[in-house]
């Protein structure tokens, strides 16, 4: 009995500790199958193809200038009497402002007026003469009329002496109409002229008066009352200007455009124009451009206007200028990492509803910071593996999981 017991106890203990020896292999086998089935279908991080409107764009810098700047000048050499405007000074369009003190044109204007009144009174004097020739006219035509009728109709009864003598007072006659026809012609050209010399005086006598040329600000102050001011005629001159007059309503910016972007300009172009110095972005419309590049540069210069109703922005700062290059609506896009490979060897890997890679050749479009337009190998609602894509392969079976696009 003691045996029996004894032999019972020992087989327990041997069991006991040769159960985890003898079932080891068979966990050992059950975790590398769950490892094998874990490898064979993977978790991949993917993403949807969206539909979004994508733009290209180029950050290009210039600075404003004014919309139109021009230096006044007189045109007529004289002293300032007086100054009316100063920096700062907004102006509108025929503002007054400085006038000339030009005493030889008042003189000149009051010559110009006397000699108007001459030739006026002479035209009326050549005009009266006129008319008592044409009157003298008549009567020496109707006496001739007469004598001769009474001649034809009686001869003998009146000398042909008085005839002749009619004839040639008749003849006459019609020469002093002619005579007085001219004389009022040349009265009526000196008056011409007269007019024409009163009206280049008066106008001479403007020019004592400078004003604004258009809307605007004055931006310089060249001279003060007394100074004496020379005619500014011709570019060879030193004369000093009075002032000088900016429109800054309507502001320009000059872009050197990057000869890859040159087909992409147009007038009427909307573009973003960001002022640093004042932190705040404006609209800004292409107006014209060269259509030459330059090949110094290999640019082509393109003018964007900017309003500026409220003079916030000043000519001479600095701007920043997003031009839209290339743009597409409604695009199928995904983010950069869903691509893989360069230019012409890109390639997404698309997966199906069962699970299954399919890697496709893709055609890609234009591109932004967030997202890359696709325009072949995948379409809108697709699901493809985005980040490393080492390892997988065309259909292969994975998990895909679905992350924010």
């Amino acid at each position: 009995m003691r045996s029996k017991t004894s032999a019972s106890k020992t087989c327990r203990g041997l069991l006991v500790l040769l159960s985890p020896v003898l079932l080891w292999p068979l966990f050992a086998c059950s975790d590398h199958a769950n490892s094998e089935g874990l490898q064979a279908v993977p978790v991949v991080p993917a993403v949807k193809v969206v539909r979004v409107d994508l733009e290209n764009s180029v950050t290009l810098t210039a600075e404003f200038e004014p919309f139109y700047e021009v230096d006044v000048m007189a045109k007529e050499a004289g002293y300032i009497r007086h100054m009316l405007v100063d920096i700062g000074d907004r102006v509108q369009q025929g503002q007054l402002l400085a006038t000339l003190e030009i005493p030889e044109l008042q003189a000149d204007l009051v010559k110009a007026k006397a000699d108007v009144q001459t030739a006026s009174v002479e035209r009326a004097v050549a005009q009266g003469d006129l008319q008592r020739a044409e009157a003298g006219a008549q009567i020496a035509q109707l006496s001739y009329n007469r004598i001769q009728d009474v001649s034809k109709k009686e001869p003998g009864l009146v000398p042909l002496q008085e005839v002749d003598v009619a004839h040639a007072h008749n003849l006459e006659a019609d020469a002093q109409v002619s005579a007085a026809q001219q004389r009022v012609q040349a009265a009526e050209s000196r008056y011409q002229s007269a007019v024409a010399g009163l009206a280049h005086e008066s106008a001479m006598v403007e020019y004592t008066r400078i004003v604004a040329p258009f809307r605007g600000v004055v931006t310089q102050r060249y001279a003060s009352e007394g100074s004496m001011i020379q005619a500014g005629i011709s570019s060879q001159t030193q004369a000093m200007p009075v002032v000088k007059v900016s429109q800054n309503n309507l502001l320009r910016l000059m872009l050197p455009i990057p000869e890859e972007n040159v087909s992409a300009i147009h007038n009427g172009q909307q573009v973003t124009v960001l002022v640093p110095a004042l932190n705040r972005t404006f609209e800004g419309t292409v107006t014209r451009f060269a259509d030459r590049v330059q090949t110094s540069t290999r640019t082509m210069t393109a003018e964007v206007d900017v309003k500026n109703p409220q003079l916030t922005l000043i000519p001479g700062m600095y701007a920043q200028v997003m031009l839209g290059t290339a743009e597409a609506k409604n695009a199928n896009a995904v983010p950069p990492g869903a691509l893989d490979g360069t230019g012409d060897n890109q390639k997404l890997f698309v997966v199906d509803n069962g699970g299954v890679v399919h890697v496709r050749k893709a055609v890609t479009g234009i591109q932004s910071a967030q997202y890359i337009q696709i325009l072949s190998g995948a379409n809108s609602g697709d699901v493809v593996i985005t980040g490393s894509h080492s390892g997988l392969h065309d259909g292969q079976k994975v998990e895909p999981r679905i992350q924010p696009s």
